[in-house]
């Protein structure tokens, strides 16, 4: 389905920021369900660090909306016994980066539980974290590690590139009965668009979205890459027919919706932040080869972060950093 589509279905939205969107599903989430509740590094009275949960503590007090101590370990692993026992913890990670403190937690227990138990344990964790550069925030604060996530048996990823995404996939991550990484660009937070108020509106699990529709090339980009492709068709408008799609779900992944677009254009470019190699960008361009590579007619182009740490000089930081000129190369090359 396209973006358009699911939008223009909804009988009410609103243009917000992807912030704000954000802070809507979890609103929503948090007065539709009462085992749903929030728990990070000032996430609580603070509003969060970079403000996505402002002013629900307000709404509902310290039991609903709980400030941790600084131990990724500690409130992951709580997270985790948590949902075995029939709660839905909303528990935020400041900054991907952190993962690693908690990653026992997560790959050996959060992953693996309801698989050894034989399905009779849920664990419906959803896991909200911050990745990307652009900030000037450094190395230890500015990764995109979503493919570790992704690769891990037991777990789902999301990755919005939209505010309606936003808001949709949060609320589909508390509902869901399986463990769920949000990971949320931090550079798109006041990035604006129309979002469905609808409290019952999600966006499922697996699918991804046709956001522009084109003829002659396909660019599958996530979270910043998005917006920063979507610009980058409009200027090539006259010259060019690009179809951009937000792959929204990392895993699962919407290999379906890639494919049908690959058939119809010929052309694919591929546009992720994260390391170029041994991440999303390698699994699309499998799928894709798999699924339609006799409709290809030119090589599939990659674009993303080179395989370094994100520098802390801005203008070093801008280098290292794929942007919508990469997608507009990559492009050019193949049409």
């Amino acid at each position: 389905m396209t973006a358009q589509a699911e939008i223009e279905r909804a009988e009410e939205t609103e243009a917000m920021t992807v912030r704000e969107a954000i802070r809507m599903g979890l609103r929503e989430e948090l007065e539709r369900d009462e085992d749903v509740y929030l728990m990070g590094e000032d996430v609580g009275k603070f509003g969060g660090v970079l403000e996505v949960t402002s002013g629900l503590w307000e709404e509902f007090g310290d039991e609903r909306v709980r400030d941790t101590p600084i131990s990724e370990a500690g409130f992951i692993g709580a997270a985790t016994g948590a949902a075995a026992t029939g709660t839905r913890p909303v528990a935020e990670l400041m900054f991907s980066d952190f993962m690693g403190v908690s990653m026992e937690q997560i790959m050996n227990q959060m992953a693996k539980m309801r698989y050894m138990f034989g399905g009779k344990t849920e664990m419906p964790v959803t896991v909200r974290t911050t990745e990307g550069g652009g900030m000037g925030a450094a190395s230890q604060h500015s990764g995109t590690v979503h493919a570790w996530i992704a690769h891990f048996p037991g777990l789902k990823a999301v990755a919005p590139g939209t505010a309606a995404a936003a808001k949709g996939l949060t609320k589909a991550a508390v509902r869901s009965d399986d463990p769920v990484f949000v990971f949320e660009n931090k550079m798109i937070y006041e990035q604006q668009g129309e979002v469905p108020t609808d409290e019952e509106f999600t966006v499922p699990l697996g699918e991804a979205a046709v956001e522009r529709e084109g003829e002659d090339v396909t660019v599958v980009a996530t979270q910043r890459l998005v917006g920063e492709s979507l610009q980058t068709a409009d200027s090539l408008a006259d010259d060019v027919s690009v179809e951009v799609i937000d792959v929204r779900s990392l895993y699962p992944l919407d290999t379906e919706t890639i494919a049908d677009s690959v058939r119809k254009t010929g052309r694919l470019v591929v546009a992720d932040e994260s390391p170029l190699s041994y991440g999303v960008h390698a699994e699309i361009v499998s799928r894709v080869q798999e699924e339609a590579f006799f409709s290809l007619d030119a090589p599939i182009q990659r674009i993303g972060t080179p395989d370094t740490h994100m520098p802390f000089s801005p203008p070093l930081e801008q280098e290292v950093l794929p942007d919508g000129d990469d997608v507009r190369e990559a492009i050019e090359l193949i049409t």
